[in-house]
């Protein structure tokens, strides 16, 4: 009887969380949108202060094949070697989960670094947890993608 419950509450557990509500109308989705945006205008005034706000302790980032604590990419805001003249997301989508969302898209970063221009584009994927009444990022993967 034990494990029929277990088996029915493994089942359902995973729809419930796949059916929250989730909408581009949801405070939360918007609070998360504009978060990500934060993210972006970060980057451009390498803002060490907002990413410290916005990185939970444990946070961990994870760049194509390089993992990095939340220590490194604070660092990595301070003192990276490329200038970013201009940064914005792309397609965005917020996936709610309770209190945790991941959202997905596209950072787009206009700069330069090594005496010559770029523009890179990430695919990204960022899980966020509502803490202590506002949002922190506890993990980020981003994708470099190739140039067309």
């Amino acid at each position: 009887m034990i494990e029929r419950a277990m088996l029915i509450a493994a089942l359902l557990l995973p729809q419930r969380l796949v059916g929250q509500s989730c909408t581009p109308q949801d405070p939360d989705v918007r609070a998360l949108l504009q978060l990500e945006d934060g993210w972006a205008s970060g980057v451009v005034r390498r803002d060490t202060v907002a990413f410290g706000r916005l990185l939970d302790p444990g946070f961990v980032y994870t760049e194509n094949d390089q993992v990095m604590s939340r220590a490194d990419v604070l660092q990595g805001v301070a003192a990276g070697s490329d200038t970013v003249t201009a940064a914005h997301n792309e397609g965005m989508v917020v996936h709610c989960f309770g209190t945790t969302s991941v959202v997905t898209g596209w950072l787009v970063l206009e700069g330069h670094g090594g005496g010559a221009p770029f523009l890179r584009r990430y695919r990204f994927t960022d899980t966020w947890i509502k803490k202590d009444g506002g949002w922190r990022i506890v993990a980020a993967e981003d994708y470099l993608a190739p140039k067309p």
